[in-house]
């Protein structure tokens, strides 16, 4: 086998392994996030979640002698890293802190595959019937998966209007990384994009949080596995899908999210696994491969 050859096999296995892969680490966030919120504020262990990423990343960047993207593509990474990474997870982790049911903010940033391939057109992607069917589809089934945890109590418009907030920070960020800097090195990229969440996040947090946080077993070990499995394996992964396939593919897969999350939360804390949770993930997995199976 020439070493081409070898190439095109490992990236032909990376392309298959790299969604179930994706989902299944995208799918603990919400664990690493309860696992900490008795221990943390919300912005506060993000920015420390931030920093670590920005450390971990020039230190793997300065060992690969990786190239370092240009002043513009450094403009255009800093504004898609606020909306994939500042906006979207300060957004969720601040709503569910205050409030917001876990089922409703899970049910309101799935929403993202239907503004993706509605905005598809934005990054030059057209969106087939069946892909729409898919699409629909999908968000069903999601629906389905958290309709036993879905609530909206008096006081809950401000937790509401962040995740709101976090939608359209992940949507728009990674269509403005698709259309305006699709190609970048993962470890310098990441350097750039968390760097410029840092410096969002941190004066926020400073502004509006005690900024405690309580270094208990919990909150190291949710920090760790955010750091090294969340962002160096999770974000690189959906980067690398990013580049290799279409946008409303990619964020259709996120619509598994819910339902794997919530097996894992009944397999690791108990928590009901309802009739409506099953038919859900039945729903949605059909509706996903409506959006990337092949014809």
């Amino acid at each position: 086998m020439t070493a081409l050859q070898g190439e095109t096999t490992w990236v032909r296995w990376l392309d298959r392994l790299a969604p179930p892969a994706f989902i299944f680490i995208w799918a603990t966030g919400y664990l690493a996030a309860k696992a900490a919120a008795p221990h943390a504020d919300a912005l506060t262990f993000l920015v420390w979640r931030y920093a670590g990423v920005v450390a971990l990343m020039v230190c793997l960047a300065a060992l690969a002698r990786a190239p370092w993207p240009s002043r513009r593509d450094c403009l255009h990474l800093s504004v898609a890293g606020i909306g994939i990474q500042a906006l979207y997870l300060g957004g969720v982790w601040v709503s569910i802190r205050h409030g917001l049911s876990a089922g409703m903010a899970a049910l309101i940033v799935n929403l993202q595959p239907v503004l993706v391939a509605a905005l598809a057109p934005l990054v030059g992607e057209q969106v087939s019937r069946r892909q729409w069917g898919g699409v629909a589809l999908g968000l069903a089934g999601v629906l389905l998966v958290v309709s036993h945890k879905l609530g909206f109590g008096a006081g809950q418009a401000g937790p509401l209007l962040l995740c709101v907030l976090a939608l359209a920070g992940i949507t728009g960020g990674t269509l403005y990384q698709k259309r305006f800097v699709p190609q970048f090195d993962l470890r310098t990229g990441q350097v750039v994009q968390f760097a410029a969440s840092l410096a969002v996040t941190l004066p926020v947090a400073w502004l509006t949080e005690p900024m405690h946080i309580d270094w208990a077993l919990p909150t190291v070990l949710a920090m760790l596995w955010s750091v090294f499995v969340l962002t160096a394996g999770g974000i690189s992964l959906m980067f690398y899908m990013l580049r290799h396939g279409q946008v409303t593919r990619v964020s259709s897969t996120m619509y598994i999210v819910p339902s794997l999350t919530a097996l894992m939360a009944w397999m690791l804390f108990d928590e009901t696994l309802t009739a409506f949770t099953i038919a859900g993930m039945g729903v949605t997995l059909l509706g996903v491969y409506l959006v990337v199976g092949r014809r």
